[in-house]
């Protein structure tokens, strides 16, 4: 997956509302400690389970992904909090995961019911 740029965030919004389809917008707008990707990047989540850009990959990602078509089934913006580790009690260093920081996805829901 790569980075999407404004520009083609906006033409996947704009087919999928000439489609009468709805879609998602994930963006990350906040992040502590070590993220798999920065403050800005999207992913945007088709109604039909497609998907476009990265938030960072691997589970992260799936996560976002589930949230987002959850987002879509309920016609509901949303803010989400994503902690990088498999245990938030034990330090990520002891834990062996990659990232182990926190980031804060906003999930804007764009089209028709």
């Amino acid at each position: 997956m790569s980075l999407l740029t404004q520009r083609e965030v906006y033409q996947e919004i704009e087919t999928a509302q000439s489609e009468s389809r709805k879609v998602a917008v994930a963006t990350i707008v906040t992040t502590s400690g070590s993220t798999p990707q920065r403050t800005g990047a999207k992913l945007i989540v088709f109604d039909d389970g497609r998907m476009r850009g990265t938030v960072g990959g691997g589970c992260v990602e799936a996560d976002v992904w589930a949230e987002a078509r959850e987002a879509i089934s309920e016609n509901k913006s949303r803010l989400c909090r994503f902690t990088l580790r498999d245990d938030p009690d034990v330090p990520p260093d002891e834990e062996g995961m990659v990232c182990g920081g926190e980031m804060e996805v906003f999930i804007e829901v764009w089209g028709s019911d």
